[in-house]
């Protein structure tokens, strides 16, 4: 397929956050597919330890506004801007006092309020699905990475697959080893199931009768991506064995300085 519009949503990008081996990939991924000639739209969760001044951030006024429900309560969904140099790559930050801090007090909100992960994973995807058919952007590839976004899958095959910004989208979901301990909410299926979602379509969440973890996450992500890729090394084997076996197109990790070439030729395949 021809590749011109890619949607980019991470976990995390270099330099909003310090810098580590997975925002500096996402930061490099990114900007060398805009690079490349793709016109690329970015989002990411807008955690309180990022510095507002310091990089740029501005409130977005006409996309911000909309009231986003989670298990019957109303969050206000705010969206901020800044623009990454040199490439001038646009990244938009989806926040909401109910689940990010205004400022940070050390560790992440992911670590430190870790009972929200759970809708915090559901008010971030939803957050960018809304501000992208708002901009009224239609997506060639949207292309995931970290387990916050793992709810993009689904939520765009279930719910938004006639919605022209993303009915004619390719689904890539990145397997990466940055994961989280623990559990998360044991409701988080009868929230989903609120939105809409049944049984059937949460099956890889209820499975074996356990609460949902980082594999089961990662799991409903590969069920309904339409690609998947190992984008760091030590992927749990589980989930690389998983995403193989389900004969989607797979494409396996391999170190590189420009992870953005492969990943190109990998999207044009699909």
């Amino acid at each position: 397929m021809d590749v011109k519009k890619v949607l980019f949503i991470s976990q995390e990008i270099d330099p909003y956050l310090p810098a580590s081996e997975f925002s500096t990939f996402a930061k490099d991924l990114a900007q060398g597919l805009q690079e490349k000639g793709a016109e690329v739209r970015s989002f990411m969760p807008k955690y309180g330890a990022i510095n507002e001044r310091r990089n740029q951030l501005h409130e977005v006024i006409r996309l911000s506004g909309l009231n986003i429900i989670i298990d019957d309560c109303d969050h206000p969904l705010i969206i901020k801007v800044a623009t990454l140099q040199p490439s001038r790559l646009q990244v938009y930050f989806i926040d909401n006092d109910d689940y990010f801090y205004r400022h940070s007090p050390g560790k992440m909100e992911t670590v430190d309020w870790a009972e929200l992960n759970d809708e915090r994973s559901i008010f971030f995807v939803r957050g960018t699905v809304e501000t992208v058919k708002k901009l009224r952007w239609e997506a060639d590839i949207v292309q995931c990475i970290g387990w916050i976004t793992a709810l993009t899958p689904l939520y765009l095959k279930k719910i938004y697959n006639e919605d022209p910004s993303f009915r004619n989208s390719k689904i890539v979901y990145s397997l990466t080893k940055d994961g989280f301990e623990g559990n998360l909410d044991p409701r988080m299926v009868d929230k989903l199931k609120q939105e809409g979602f049944t049984d059937e379509q949460l099956a890889s969440l209820t499975a074996g009768d356990t609460p949902v973890d980082f594999v089961k996450l990662n799991k409903i992500a590969i069920d309904n991506a339409d690609a998947i890729i190992e984008s760091t090394d030590s992927v749990l084997p589980e989930l690389v064995e998983y995403a193989k076996a389900s004969g989607k197109p797979f494409l396996p990790y391999t170190p590189s300085d420009d992870p953005s070439a492969a990943y190109t030729e990998f999207y044009r395949s699909l």
